[in-house]
């Protein structure tokens, strides 16, 4: 102690040595996952890019989703690509219709994307419709064909490197493989769709907090719909966190119809999660968020953001007791086979991950009561034997202790917090 007082300086230069070998340290660990994703965008450079061209005529044997897409991205002149990753100045509503591959061409999870255009339907995703939606009233006509019997939403919120006909195909694929007959609805901010426009896309999604609450506000008002829930994806889950926090400020708390969030893999500062959802208020919805610390994703972008550990590629299990008190379920895909090399989409390309959601997704309830937390979430301990997914219930409570159990508890369920030892707890 008393040379660390008489020689400040050389501690600080200790103090940066050490930080300087952590970064370097963080640094090799991104750099082979940089190139990893430099190579699968190099990769994605030889799609076709005017995929959003409906085809000429309609096709037969196939399965269609039709989705109404909200976007502030700027409209594209070109007619196959319809929005571009620039800003636009207003919220666009199409509705587009795509054409899903017989299931004995395709596997649960893949998006076949066109090799050329015209796209072959009987192997290859395709747009067979595309609407511009001029009014209000045009929206809620949309609706009101394709809403199921209860009245159930689904709002799917995409992630970093994401074109627009990115985020159409995958919902369609989720919609499709999940089984879920809500209305899908999507909500497309301007990513660029390219891996070294990460903070670009940061700040687009930044820009789009404002719309995406109003979506969120006008299917929860629409005496029309019933049940809301938002599945956000990525850089998309701190885009949903942060329009949620929003829409509870302006409302003075979050709409009881939106009653499930499903954050998969979300790229969020663990801190600020604490924070979003402190403030989202008493009355939340139900959340599940699926992790997985074999994210290399979540890893660079961890790195990107001054090493702070993101909530998709954290270990919860510790905190899974306390969590769960909040109405906060945890599942760790970490041992789940993904086609991603960097294992970054389990939610959407596992196979065993999108039937497991397509069990909750709607709506239903995520609130078993006594029931085992397989019941929580719609499948049976049968259904969980053998499968790589599992719940993170397996940490003791005594992992945390006591006295860090009831100040976490407090920060995370309280609106206020006194004065204590000095301090405002924050």
């Amino acid at each position: 102690m008393t040379g660390s007082l008489s020689h400040p300086g050389r501690v600080a230069q200790g103090y940066r040595h050490i930080a300087t070998i952590a970064t370097l340290r963080c640094a090799c660990k991104a750099v082979p996952v940089l190139v990893a994703l430099s190579l699968i965008t190099s990769g994605c450079a030889s799609r076709a890019q005017d995929v959003l061209r409906p085809l000429a005529v309609a096709p037969t044997g196939t399965t269609r989703v039709t989705m109404l897409v909200a976007t502030t991205r700027k409209p594209s002149e070109d007619p196959g690509r319809l929005y571009s990753g620039d800003r636009g100045t207003a919220i666009s509503l199409n509705s587009v219709d795509v054409s899903i591959p017989p299931d004995r061409n395709r596997k649960i999870g893949e998006v076949q994307w066109p090799s050329r255009m015209p796209p072959n339907p009987q192997k290859e995703f395709a747009v067979t419709q595309v609407a511009k939606v001029q009014s209000e009233s045009q929206a809620v006509d949309w609706y009101r064909k394709n809403r199921n019997a209860k009245h159930q939403v689904i709002i799917f919120v995409h992630g970093f490197n994401n074109t627009y006909a990115d985020a159409v195909f995958r919902l369609a694929q989720i919609v499709h493989d999940s089984g879920t007959d809500a209305a899908p609805i999507l909500f497309t901010w301007p990513s660029r769709g390219r891996v070294f426009d990460y903070l670009y896309d940061k700040e687009s999604a930044n820009y789009s907090r404002r719309a995406l609450e109003d979506l969120i506000l006008q299917a929860a008002k629409s005496p029309d719909v019933s049940d809301i829930t938002i599945l956000a994806h990525s850089m998309g889950g701190w885009l949903a966190a942060e329009a949620l926090r929003g829409v509870a400020m302006r409302e003075k708390s979050i709409p009881s119809k939106v009653k499930n969030v499903v954050l998969a893999s979300p790229d969020i500062d663990i801190d600020v999660f604490r924070r979003q959802f402190t403030e989202m208020g008493r009355k939340r919805p139900r959340f599940v968020i699926l992790t997985s610390t074999r994210d290399k994703a979540l890893e660079v972008s961890g790195w990107l953001s001054g090493g702070v550990n993101r909530l998709g590629g954290s270990d919860l299990g510790p905190y899974v007791p306390l969590l769960d008190e909040l109405g906060v379920s945890v599942i760790d895909t970490s041992g789940v086979a993904t086609k991603d090399p960097l294992g970054h989409s389990a939610f959407a390309d596992s196979p065993e991950i999108v039937r497991l959601l397509g069990r909750r997704l709607a709506g239903q309830s995520l609130d078993g009561g006594k029931t085992s937390v397989a019941d929580q979430i719609g499948v049976s301990a049968a259904n969980l034997a053998g499968s790589a997914a599992r719940f993170a219930v397996a940490a003791p409570v005594a992992v945390i202790s006591p006295e860090a159990r009831a100040i976490l508890k407090e920060e995370l369920s309280s609106d206020g917090a006194p004065i204590k030892d000095g301090r405002i707890s924050y």
